[in-house]
Formats: C-alpha cells, sequence, structure tokens
C-alpha cells in the first residue's frame, strides 16, 4: 500500500511541475478531486485519481492538466469575458472554442501536449453515448474544430453520430476557419469573431424546442417503466453499497470538467504578476517576461511640455533646412508615383461636387444648359495604414536618430498627401540596467531565467488619425538628451502589430527604422545572449508568414537582412531619396495578398 501512495504522490507531484512549466506561471497550484487548497495561489483544479492501473484516468488527467495549463498561459479572463455571447449553449460553445485555441497553440511548440491531449480526447469521444440534445451540439461543435485545428480523423461510427449537426456548422463556418487558424494568437480577434459565429447560430432559441419535445417523450416512457426501473435501482444501491471501487464515472467526470471548471479558478490576488496575455507571445511560445507592471504606453507630448517640444522641433528643422530643396523635390516625386499607381477615376454630370470645366463650353452654346460637376470615385489605394516604427535606443544617438525622425517627417506628410493614413511610433525603455522590474526581481530572491528584465516605454509620435501638422512637433522629441535608452525589438513590433490589427484600413504596411540588434543589458545578463535576437526572428518570421501586414525594415548604418526578408540599408539621409521612392512604390503596387498558412 505504501509504495502505490508513493507512486500516486510522485504522479501527482509531476503533474504540478508540468502545470508550472507549460502554464508559465510559478504561484499556481493543483488539487484533485475535492482537495480544498488554502493558499491565495492560482488553483487549477483535476479530477481524482485513486487507481495507479487506471490507465484512462491517467491519460484523463495529464490531457487535462495540459489543456488548463496552456489556457492559464494563452488566455486573458478580462479578453474572454468581453466576447462572451449570451445564452447557455452559447457560452458553452464559446467555451470549447477558447479551450481549442489554447491547445492548438500548445501543441504547435510542445509535441508531447499534442499527444496527451489527442490521445485522451480519442478515448473519450469515442466511449459517449449521444442522446441528449445538448450532448450531441457540444461535443459536434468540439469534434468540428478539433477535425480542422488538428486535422483529426473521425471513424464511420463517430461520423454518423455526429452528422447532423456538423451539416449545419459546415454552412455557419464555411470560409472562416482559415481565419480562425490565421488570427489564432490574437485572442481579441478570435474571440469576437467566434462569438460572432456562434450568435448567429441561433442554438439556444432552437434547443428549448428540442428538449421539449425531448421531454414529452422522456415522461411517456419514464410512466411505462417506473415500476420496473425502481426495482432495478433498489437492487443496483445494494450491489454498489458493497463495492468500492474509487474510479470516477469517465463522462460525467471529464465534461464537469470541461466545462464546469473550464473558466479556472484564479484568486487574482496578484495580477500583475500572472497577468497572461497572447499579444507577448505572438510567434514565440517560449519568450516571457517577469512582470509588466512597470510598462508604459505614453504620447510624446505627455513626455514633455509644449515649450520644450517646439524647441526640440526647431532643432529638427535646423538639419532639415540645408536638406530643404532636395526634400521637397523628393516628397513632390514620391507623391507623383504614388499617385500613378491609384488609377485614378471619375462620376461625371453630378448635381454637385467638383465644377467639370469640360462642360462649360455647351454652357456658352446654350445658357439655360445647367452646370456639371464631378467627384472623384473611392478607390483601394486610399484603404491603406502605414505605421512607422523607431529604434529609440542610446546606440542611435546623433546622426541615425535625426535621419529616422527625418525619415519619419518626410513619409508622413509625403503619404498624407496621398490620402494613406500614418502613424509614428517609438520604442525604448524608461531606464538603464533594469529600472524597477530588476528591483523587484532582486526582492523576490532572483529567479532563474526570468524572462525580459526590464520597463518598456513605447511612445505614440503620431497617430493614424491626426494630421502631420498636428503631430509634427512630436517628433523633435527623438533629439532629447536622455530619452534614448535600452531597445527590446520583438516587444515593439508584437505592440505595433496589435494596434495596427484593431484598425479598419484594408491594406496595412509596417515599415521599422532601427540600428541593429536588440540589446538590453538586464534582460541578457540573467537569459541566454540571444535570448531578445530570438524573440525578434520568431516575431519577424510570424508577422511575415501568418498576416497580411506587410513588413519592411530600413537598417540605419547597419544590415537588418539577417532579420527581416523586405529591408534595406542607409547610411545617409542624401541616400534616402531615391531608396525610399523604389521601396515605397514597390510597396504601394498592387500585389496578391500573402496566402495565410
Amino acid at each position: 500500500m505504501e509504495k502505490k501512495s508513493e507512486i500516486l504522490e510522485n504522479f501527482k507531484t509531476a503533474i504540478g511541475s508540468t502545470v508550472k512549466s507549460l502554464s508559465n506561471t510559478e504561484n499556481v497550484e493543483v488539487s484533485f478531486g475535492n482537495q480544498n487548497l488554502q493558499s491565495k495561489n492560482i488553483s487549477v483544479k483535476l479530477p481524482e485519481i485513486e487507481q495507479i492501473n487506471n490507465k484512462i484516468n491517467y491519460n484523463q488527467i495529464r490531457a487535462l492538466a495540459d489543456s488548463k495549463s496552456l489556457k492559464l498561459r494563452f488566455s486573458n479572463y478580462k479578453t474572454f469575458k468581453s466576447y462572451e455571447p449570451d445564452g447557455n449553449i452559447s457560452k458553452k460553445l464559446y467555451g470549447i472554442a477558447e479551450k481549442i485555441r489554447c491547445e492548438k497553440l500548445g501543441s504547435d511548440q510542445f509535441k508531447g501536449v499534442k499527444n496527451n491531449i489527442e490521445k485522451y480526447y480519442q478515448e473519450r469521444i469515442n466511449s459517449l453515448d449521444l442522446k441528449n440534445s445538448e450532448d450531441k451540439i457540444l461535443e459536434s461543435f468540439e469534434n468540428y474544430l478539433r477535425v480542422q485545428f488538428f486535422n483529426l480523423k473521425n471513424n464511420k461510427e463517430l461520423e454518423k453520430k455526429l452528422k447532423s449537426f456538423k451539416k449545419d456548422l459546415n454552412e455557419k463556418f464555411k470560409g472562416k476557419i482559415k481565419e480562425l487558424h490565421s488570427i489564432a494568437y490574437d485572442q481579441d480577434q478570435y474571440n469576437s469573431l467566434v462569438s460572432d459565429l456562434i450568435s448567429n447560430m441561433n442554438l439556444d432559441e432552437n434547443l428549448q424546442e428540442d428538449q421539449k419535445n425531448e421531454e414529452n417523450k422522456d415522461e411517456n416512457q419514464k410512466n411505462q417503466k417506473n415500476h420496473e426501473q425502481k426495482s432495478k435501482e433498489k437492487q443496483q444501491e445494494q450491489q454498489e453499497m458493497s463495492i468500492d471501487s474509487g474510479v470516477p464515472e469517465l463522462e460525467n467526470e471529464s465534461r464537469d470538467s470541461d466545462q464546469d471548471t473550464e473558466e479556472i479558478e484564479i484568486e487574482d490576488k496578484s495580477k500583475s504578476e500572472v497577468k497572461k496575455n497572447i499579444k507577448n507571445n505572438l510567434g514565440d511560445l517560449k519568450y516571457k517576461v517577469y512582470t509588466e507592471e512597470f510598462d508604459e504606453i505614453i504620447k510624446a507630448e505627455d513626455l514633455e511640455n509644449e515649450e520644450e517640444l517646439n524647441r526640440l522641433r526647431k532643432n529638427l528643422d535646423q538639419q532639415l533646412l540645408q536638406l530643404k530643396n532636395f526634400i521637397s523635390k523628393l516628397a513632390n516625386k514620391l507623391q507623383r508615383k504614388l499617385l500613378a499607381k491609384q488609377n485614378r477615376s471619375w462620376n461625371f454630370d453630378l448635381e454637385e461636387g467638383l465644377l467639370d470645366t469640360s462642360k462649360l463650353p455647351r454652357i456658352i452654346i446654350d445658357p439655360f444648359n445647367s452646370l456639371s460637376f464631378k467627384k472623384e470615385k473611392d478607390i483601394e489605394f486610399k484603404d491603406t495604414l502605414v505605421t512607422i516604427l523607431i529604434d529609440n535606443s542610446g546606440s542611435m544617438r546623433g546622426k541615425p536618430i535625426s535621419v529616422a525622425a527625418i525619415c519619419a517627417d518626410i513619409l508622413a506628410r509625403t503619404l498624407e498627401r496621398c490620402s494613406v493614413k500614418v502613424e509614428i511610433l517609438g520604442f525604448t525603455t524608461k531606464h538603464w540596467k533594469g529600472g524597477s522590474s530588476r528591483e523587484k526581481w532582486m526582492k523576490n530572491d532572483k529567479p532563474n531565467l526570468p524572462g525580459r528584465l526590464n520597463d518598456l516605454r513605447h511612445i505614440v509620435y503620431k497617430s493614424a488619425d491626426i494630421p502631420w501638422r498636428q503631430g509634427k512637433n512630436n517628433m523633435g522629441l527623438m533629439l532629447k538628451e536622455g530619452l534614448l535608452k535600452e531597445n527590446i525589438d520583438g516587444e515593439a513590433l508584437k505592440w505595433a502589430y496589435n494596434k495596427m490589427s484593431k484598425r479598419k484600413e484594408e491594406r496595412k504596411i509596417l515599415m521599422v527604422i532601427s540600428d541593429g540588434a536588440p540589446v538590453d543589458d538586464s534582460t541578457l545578463s540573467t537569459n541566454s545572449s540571444d535570448y531578445l535576437e530570438t524573440n525578434l526572428k520568431n516575431t519577424v518570421k510570424w508577422i511575415e508568414d501568418k498576416t497580411n501586414i506587410e513588413l519592411l525594415a530600413i537598417g540605419i548604418g547597419h544590415d537588418v537582412t539577417r532579420y527581416y526578408n523586405q529591408a534595406i540599408k542607409i547610411a545617409d539621409v542624401q541616400d534616402l531619396g531615391d531608396v525610399m521612392i523604389n521601396q515605397l512604390t514597390d510597396l504601394f503596387v498592387e500585389k496578391d495578398k500573402k496566402t495565410l498558412h
């Protein structure tokens, strides 16, 4: 008996360690069965296991532990609740979809997780006896998404069981599965789309009618077999009293675990420590952040007073002055090239708009003819957003940051003339050597491999909806002494991507201006030497391969082609003209949208 209990405890300890590792959360505890935890930490509830030789129970616990860990890691509870649809069935389907999203993200990264979850799911689904309408809907929905997301194959018997509801799912989700795949890393977009799709199915209304019919049918059957059933139940009770199996009923336990405790009990005592947001893990599931508590996203005008911004802008203008004629010619040339791509067309003979001068002769011939107006047709070219993301690190100090500011200034003015929305962003850190994040890490006994260990500062110089004239003074802030510190490029790219993904423009171009590799001494001294560089490469690859955002990098004095597929190098402002014109006009040539993988 002692040996068995020791094996059982070792198994539970191993599960607990796995949950911590997979969830990327230290302060999480695992409870089994009805065990109550007094701790203030996050708790993950799992079924009890009492028989060591029960393989099904073992597989179940492994799979549920993996699934709940991945939900802790990849799902933000507030985001999840903000898109939750109305209706009991709709809520359950929505929860299943989020569970599968998290499992898919984890399975792509961890092969063992995929095996555990798929093995247990196949055991569970094949053993179910689907008679209840609600169970049919829930299991059909889960199976449909799993087949699509994990390329599973059902056996003929199971396919027949789930056939009726899956036909409706194919109609409702037709053409959306590929999109769900592509936005799985973005919880906001995924939850929003899933919620809309589920709400449009009107399942809760339809189920009420089915349940009424089933209840009437069941009532008649119960009345006919009432006496016989009672005698059977009595015999069964007597048998059960003499048997102590200790093994939970598989179907009920799994459904309870998947649904009733699907919203993992997070006792939110230290939000800054356990805040899990998928935005931090785009394209790189191994990357982690020690704390986000001291990070900031701030407008440039909130970092300095108006007088200082005016002074810094004048400083920038002085550097622009010697290039004034060159910049004016550049802007005009670039504008002409971009406008030439627009295939401009007009609607004529309108009652309002611009006066059509070509029709004036007919009024001279016959004054009774009315004036004719024309209006330019809306064109897709105008439905474009260009985001310029500028490295504000210490190594950019001097000429490189001046080049970057001038570059952003030219692009913003020129693209605005062509009705293209432009936003200008900058990224650095609040402190050298880690700041408040490192202090907190040191107070907490310096845990190993803490991940990113500095306080981010992301700056909005010009938002997409503000005209250049209104935000031009902000550009001078880049010349301020003491602003430029460390650069954590991967997270800056994720920030820019998340901002862009919420915009309505159909075409989105992200232009990064940098001078080389990401560097943060605090992070690199406590993690592997390529920690930030690997994260940047993985993030760039994800944006290039998995999204429709077009990514271009401009290296100031450095070659950045090792990170970006589309990259150019600029050594001097004088080189900017031809390079910018060629690169931008190439970008604005209509291309087929990238295929999503």
